[in-house]
């Protein structure tokens, strides 16, 4: 009997945790798997995935900055990968052809539900950013059936476009962060959603106070040893419970290893066991 062979592609990649979780699942669930990293040239993305499916493999994961060349690449897309323009999971068919998913937003929400235990609900959402992280999650929280999601954006043109991309199914509301500070109905968020690229560069956007107090849950999609930034802030403003995105690594990358294996693994465990090595 031979070992499947699945894989991650990005550019970087060493610092890539994902064979590590999937090796964690795979004992956890007793599947005979392999499961490796790969950084791919930026400009040979599909090169790269014919050669892996070619070989004999079965599944790859897709980080940055291929997500978009994935989307491109499958010839069949799931609802969530259209709906989120970007595909993190390709898998097999029986009839050979390659299939899209994204399970980052699903993987969000179950983390956020599940291990967090924060109730989306009735609840009001902020989310930082309108890039494409931001794009795949918002349908899981819709799906969620929250009270309102608003979407904050430097450029508030991208906050407006993704809304309206979504309309058909949830009215959101966009704005600027200046326009946020402005706000007559200063209410504070119950949930506020950190996707903006801010974190990975060691920066705070510009936050005003009136958005949080000490009933509001923080959750940052990067993860990192120490605090991010946004979460430093969150801690500094009382908020009741804050969280990095480790936990959405890990439940999205249980996800696909669902699709892969029609198993679905235990996370916690190995929500706890990634951190312990971080």
């Amino acid at each position: 009997m031979t070992t499947d062979h699945y894989c991650v592609f990005g550019n970087p990649i060493s610092h890539s945790k994902s064979p590590l979780l999937h090796t964690e699942f795979a004992k956890q669930t007793q599947q005979d798997l392999s499961y490796t990293a790969q950084c791919v040239d930026v400009n040979d993305f599909s090169s790269a995935a014919n050669k892996f499916f070619e070989a004999g493999g079965k599944g790859l994961n897709i980080t940055v900055p291929f997500k978009h060349d994935a989307f491109s690449f499958a010839e069949n897309l799931t609802e969530r990968a259209k709906r989120a323009g970007a595909v993190n999971t390709l898998f097999l068919n029986k009839d050979n052809s390659i299939t899209g998913d994204n399970t980052d937003g699903i993987g969000l929400v179950t983390d956020i539900t599940k291990h967090l235990e924060w109730t989306i609900k009735n609840k009001n959402i902020l989310i930082l950013g309108a890039g494409g992280a931001v794009r795949g999650i918002v349908e899981p929280f819709v799906k969620e059936s929250p009270n309102s999601i608003t979407i904050v954006n430097r450029t508030k043109e991208k906050a407006q476009q993704l809304a309206s991309d979504f309309s058909d199914i949830f009215s959101i509301q966009s704005c600027s962060y200046s326009e946020l500070a402005e706000r007559d109905n200063a209410i504070a968020f119950d949930i506020i959603i950190n996707g903006s690229s801010a974190s990975l560069s060691g920066n705070l956007p510009p936050l005003p106070d009136n958005i949080i107090n000490e009933n509001t849950c923080c959750y940052d999609m990067m993860y990192a040893k120490e605090l991010t930034p946004f979460l430093e802030w969150a801690k500094e403003k009382k908020a009741p419970s804050i969280s990095d995105g480790l936990g959405m690594l890990v439940c999205q990358g249980a996800e696909s290893f669902f699709i892969w294996r029609g198993v679905k693994p235990e996370t916690k465990s190995v929500i706890q066991y990634i951190r312990s090595i971080l």
